[in-house]
């Protein structure tokens, strides 16, 4: 699917921006390929995803185009770091390069990508860091759920389901990455009331369904009081899930996943799969909608911050409800 949202730009120029932008893997295996040049009046905005083959990712890019294919005046080029922090720090100076109006990154991981946001920002180019923070305030405005919010919500819900005491895995995202790091601080602090709650292992599956299932098969093979597992991510979740099916066992353990995407956690719980799922919103709108306003001159808030929700099977027919 070409990522072109220029409407008037020629079909040639469709050719062209069709080998940066897609729904699956990236075409652009080259982190220096050259830039399309608009051949209208309007603004040039370059995106940095994280990658572009998990659903998170593809709902965020999603959100993202079918938000700017409402503004004639913008063309986006986007790329994908292929989980690579490397190759993503090579987008940001690319743009760089290229003059770009505006950038928008999801960045890799926190440390290695502060340093090229900030030059970026210094060079007075605006950046947009969506869904993971980086260090410092070297940037234009960062959107993302708060994490922390989310874990601490997850954590008091499945307290309260288990009645305030059993064992429970915790399968963490990638701890170099700040939702990882909040979604886990969070959940713990939703635990503290519970002494009776015991978190028998937490493994980091750094986002991957595979190395969920694999870190849940080693769990149930070292415990057999397992009455929980609370996942950074809803495949993460589901990939428990499969594990403890495989052992017969998944009928003895609650399942809460984070990210909540209607094809995805939200399923999950309709099906019975997952207990609940806590969404993390995309930011995809609001990152186009910031960006419009930066690039016309407005001023923007330094953070904002994102309204969740959880599903569970009583409310999912209902659209989930609000995180208190």
């Amino acid at each position: 699917m070409s990522g072109l949202l220029l409407r008037v730009l020629h079909t040639t120029m469709i050719a062209v921006l069709a080998t940066v932008i897609g729904c699956g893997k990236s075409e652009d295996d080259s982190p220096r390929s050259p830039l399309p040049t608009p051949d209208a009046k309007g603004f040039r905005i370059g995106v940095s995803q994280v990658n572009l083959e998990e659903p998170p990712w593809v709902q965020l890019n999603a959100d993202i185009k079918a938000t700017a294919e409402k503004h004639a005046d913008l063309a986006l080029v986007i790329k994908d770091a292929q989980d690579d922090a490397i190759r993503q720090r090579a987008h940001v100076e690319q743009f760089v390069d290229a003059g770009v109006d505006l950038i928008i990154i999801s960045p890799t991981e926190i440390q290695p990508l502060t340093e090229p946001v900030a030059k970026a920002y210094q060079a007075g180019i605006p950046v947009i860091v969506l869904d993971r923070a980086v260090i410092g305030n070297q940037y234009t405005c960062f959107i993302g759920a708060d994490n922390k919010r989310i874990g601490k919500a997850a954590g008091l819900w499945l307290a309260k389901k288990l009645g305030g005491k059993g064992g429970v895995v915790e399968l963490k995202g990638l701890m170099t990455s700040t939702p990882a790091q909040d979604r886990h601080s969070g959940f713990r602090e939703g635990l503290k009331e519970y002494p009776d709650i015991d978190v028998l292992s937490a493994p980091d599956m750094q986002w991957l369904e595979d190395n969920a299932r694999k870190q849940m098969e080693s769990a149930l093979a070292r415990f057999h009081n397992i009455d929980a597992v609370f996942a950074h991510s809803d495949p993460a979740a589901h990939g428990a899930y499969q594990a403890a099916r495989a052992a017969g066992r998944e009928k003895e353990i609650l399942f809460v996943g984070i990210g909540g995407l209607p094809q995805e956690g939200v399923a999950y719980v309709a099906e019975g799969i997952l207990d609940a799922s806590f969404e993390y919103p995309t930011g995809g709108r609001e990152a186009i909608d910031a960006a419009l306003r930066v690039l016309r001159g407005e001023e923007v808030p330094r953070t904002i911050v994102l309204p969740s929700k959880y599903f569970t099977k009583e409310n999912v027919d209902r659209g989930g409800e609000p995180i208190q």
